[in-house]
């Protein structure tokens, strides 16, 4: 008998799980939008509800699954399109943001913000994919510490409202 890992291979401490309306559709997007490979679907028998599916973007996992109606004791699970928004945006480190973004865009994303050079040393663009949730990308143009990025902070936000 083996003893099983208490983290399995190739995850790492923090993982993503969504809850999407339309789950299954939105593993779809997410192989075309991002380049995610699915690496395995579970749908609850008889139901049409995807209870968990399992994409890697890069070298991170990520879980999706549908809202569940409340009997199944899920009803704090709420999709952003329940919910009226997210308060989370998943970070996506890229050798090339903008072929990224621009991949996202020609797939069905909205643009939060197209990427731009940002004052920490990351080229950051956001975009709203059509479930509701937030995609933040990246890639990483400048090491910085933190005096420089407090600095570049300060000279990007000097003469913003309430200054």
């Amino acid at each position: 008998m083996t003893t099983a890992s208490p983290i399995p291979p190739g995850f790492h401490s923090v993982t993503p799980h969504m809850v999407i309306k339309n789950a299954a559709e939105a593993m779809d997007f997410y192989v075309k939008a991002f380049g995610a490979v699915e690496i395995s679907r579970f749908e609850m028998p008889g139901m049409g509800l995807l209870a968990h599916g399992l994409l890697q973007i890069g070298s991170s996992f990520v879980m999706v699954a549908d809202e569940f109606p409340p009997e199944f004791g899920c009803a704090d699970a709420l999709s952003p399109a329940s919910a009226k928004g997210t308060t989370v945006a998943l970070q996506i480190y890229t050798e090339d943001v903008d072929a990224l973004y621009q991949r996202a865009m020609e797939a069905g994303c909205e643009t939060i913000f197209e990427p731009m050079n940002a004052f920490w040393g990351d080229r950051y663009g956001q975009v709203r994919d059509p479930f509701g949730h937030h995609w933040a990308m990246a890639t990483h143009i400048k090491d910085m510490n933190a005096e420089e990025i407090a600095a570049a902070a300060a000279a990007e936000f000097s003469g913003a409202p309430g200054d």
